[in-house]
């Protein structure tokens, strides 16, 4: 039996098949393939939202105001959870009257701003402003890839370059203003002493705005998933975007200037609230300022050198073996004492927090977070862990609001009640 096997498994050697691994991904070339909108079948609407179907994509397109369009695709016709934590919950639609007629080779959809045409070949998009410029145009398009390691698809999306465009945003990136010419990753990354040339680092926003001598416009891809902007750099006539996840759902945000794309952008993620006054004064902030008498020496020198200074920042090193929400006493031992005298000084404090708490069953923070089930799980239900400052920590679940309120009331632990002339400020990173 065994030499019956042999001649079997050298024979099919000999021919060049490999049974090994998973047959259909052999049998399909093992390589990724891109999958495109088929033809346009037909298409309706509800309110101000247009839906467009084809047998193997839908795209639906909301007009929200004149100047701001979501576009969404749903592989297979069915969309996902229409939810975002990024859209303010107080923006309102317009109500906005758009023009829509059908053509022989497209669909148009026209506002007071803008004209949208869809392709019913391929479901491909062009906007071009009320002078006929084009500002936002399909290249390849939107289409995807089947991710097999990890389920789901990558969904992508082309547009054209137009010359002379300048691309601005996505938060804290390294390099040149201008992004034309690279590429970028939106992924949360605590990355201390980065260079010019590093990416991704610390603040994700997947919103941009291309600007050229005529004209501006935003896009802001709303998708949780690890994320890449590519500005001309594969391609140097194409702009690309794409997530490793998700839907794929992005906001067209009309000019024509750049003010007026974030103008719009903050209408419709939400505005910050108003700072306090010293908000806006000058932050001596390192890692890392301590013990306290370095502390006050550090104030003492700003008013003796009469250089002015509102707020001193401290890092990590004032907690207990980095347990949030804690001071360590040898190096603090009456931060309440130093806090109010470096007010009386003029200086607000603000003290760093990281939101991985310590996994320690004597650390009141962490039992609280157990007993209560605030703490992140993973989709296969245990805990889930990761390594922060402190060691291995928990991280709590910021969706949860009975968690976002029990958060909140931990800030209080770090002072005691201050004269009101008195003020002490946390910040969180």
């Amino acid at each position: 039996m065994a030499e019956e096997l042999d001649v079997i498994e050298n024979s099919a050697s000999e021919n060049g098949a490999d049974f090994s691994g998973n047959y259909i991904e052999k049998f399909e070339g093992g390589k990724t393939k891109d999958h495109y909108p088929t033809a346009c079948e037909s298409w309706d609407k509800v309110g101000n939202t247009f839906y467009f179907h084809a047998s193997n994509c839908s795209l639906e397109i909301s007009i929200l105001t004149n100047d701001i369009l979501k576009f969404r695709y749903a592989n297979d016709g069915y969309f996902e959870d229409d939810f975002s934590y990024a859209v303010d919950p107080a923006f309102k639609p317009e109500p906005v009257s758009p023009d829509f007629k059908e053509r022989g080779t497209y669909y148009a959809i026209h506002t007071d701003k803008v004209k949208c045409y869809i392709h019913k070949e391929n479901l491909k998009t062009t906007i071009l402003n009320l002078d006929g410029e084009i500002l936002f145009k399909d290249e390849k398009g939107y289409h995807w890839q089947e991710e097999p390691t990890f389920g789901g698809n990558v969904v992508i999306s082309t547009k054209l370059l137009r010359s002379g465009e300048g691309f601005y945003g996505l938060g804290d990136k390294t390099g040149k203003l201008n992004l034309r010419g690279t590429r970028k990753q939106l992924w949360g990354t605590d990355c201390y002493g980065y260079g010019n040339e590093t990416d991704p680092v610390y603040k994700n926003i997947p919103f941009y705005i291309g600007q050229t001598q005529s004209s501006s416009y935003g896009v802001f891809m709303d998708n949780t998933f690890r994320s890449f902007f590519d500005f001309g750099e594969e391609r140097k006539n194409v702009v690309s975007f794409w997530a490793q996840g998700g839907e794929m759902r992005y906001y067209f945000i009309n000019g024509p200037k750049p003010l007026d794309v974030t103008k719009r952008f903050t209408r419709l993620t939400g505005t910050a609230s108003m700072p306090p006054k010293w908000a806006l004064g000058y932050h001596q902030s390192k890692w890392s300022y301590y013990p306290e008498s370095v502390v006050r020496n550090l104030g003492k020198e700003f008013r003796d050198r009469k250089i002015p200074c509102d707020v001193i920042h401290l890092d990590i090193d004032y907690m207990d073996g980095y347990r949030c929400f804690t001071w360590n006493n040898e190096r603090f031992p009456d931060p309440d004492k130093m806090i109010r005298e470096l007010g009386e000084q003029g200086f607000k404090t603000v003290v760093i927090i990281d939101p991985g708490i310590k996994i320690d069953k004597d650390y009141s923070v962490y039992k609280e977070g157990i007993e209560n089930n605030y703490f992140c799980t993973r989709a296969d239900g245990p805990l889930l862990k990761g390594s922060v400052w402190p060691g291995p920590c928990h991280f709590p679940d910021f969706t949860n609001p009975q968690v976002r309120e029990w958060w909140a009331t931990l800030f209080e632990g770090l002072a005691v009640a201050l004269p009101t002339r008195v003020s002490v400020a946390f910040g969180m990173t």
